[in-house]
């Protein structure tokens, strides 16, 4: 087994660049082409990077909430008037 390129920590990547990781990831493992300690050793940080992205998307989804409630409730739901 070689000793693989450093790579970045996880919880500093971006959910673009460990959505890219993960895929790549995903692609080796699928071809079959990797000796079983080096598959692993990636599917291990596929794990933590599946995790990193997870986390990273209910942050997003959190952040949006809050947006849309906005500090006096719900916005865009004002009822419509009758004439």
């Amino acid at each position: 087994m070689t000793n693989p390129a450093p790579r970045p920590d996880i919880s500093s990547m971006s959910f673009e660049d460990a959505l890219s990781q993960l895929e790549d990831i995903v692609r080796k493992l699928e071809a079959g082409d990797v000796p079983l300690e080096d598959s692993i050793r990636i599917y291990e940080r596929g794990a933590a990077l599946k995790a990193h992205c997870e986390a990273r998307l209910k942050d997003a989804e959190l952040k949006v909430e809050r947006v849309i409630l906005g500090p006096d409730g719900p916005r865009g739901l004002d009822p419509v008037e009758d004439a």
